[in-house]
């Protein structure tokens, strides 16, 4: 019985801290990052049918066997990944979907405090989608009024962890 958290939205909004402290609290759990796989593993770019894609079914189908958690973290796009994921969250016991639909400027205010980046607000400008969600029953929106607390809390409540 594997339950699979889904985290996605734009650059900058806060997916990623979310997805490592929910790591960090559930045990048991693979943290699976779209940045680690696509950029750092692999060095593919985000195009329909990149090897990332596959990669992360793999080790999404792994954790499902091996973990209790499965965390699932990154940009995502829907037009890119979103088939490998409407797939996998069939074959999960429970899964819990979040979007953080955040608005340009508190995306780019947000990458704003990061230490280091890679990349800039003009780069921030020309990926924004508005709103990508993955359309599935039960997703959470998450907006700028959601802090990583409140998130936390959400997440945790509904897989029965608060």
């Amino acid at each position: 019985m594997t339950t699979l958290i889904i985290i996605r939205g734009n650059s900058g909004s806060g997916k990623t801290t979310l997805a490592h402290q929910l790591h960090r609290v559930l045990p048991d759990s693979l943290l699976i990052s779209q940045d680690i796989v696509r950029r750092e593993m692999l060095n593919v770019k985000d195009q329909v049918g990149n090897l990332s894609i596959s990669l992360i079914e793999q080790l999404l189908e792994f954790g499902n066997q091996q973990e209790q958690f499965v965390i699932l973290e990154g940009i995502l796009k829907n037009s890119v990944y979103g088939p490998m994921i409407h797939k996998q969250i069939q074959y999960f016991s429970q899964v819990v979907t979040v979007y953080y639909q955040l608005s340009l400027n508190e995306t780019v205010r947000r990458h704003c405090t990061k230490q280091v980046t890679d990349f800039t607000p003009n780069d921030l400008t020309r990926w924004y989608q508005r709103d990508d969600s993955l359309r599935v029953e039960g997703e959470m929106i998450f907006d700028e009024s959601v802090s990583l607390m409140m998130a936390e809390k959400q997440i945790l409540t509904k897989i029965n962890k608060y």
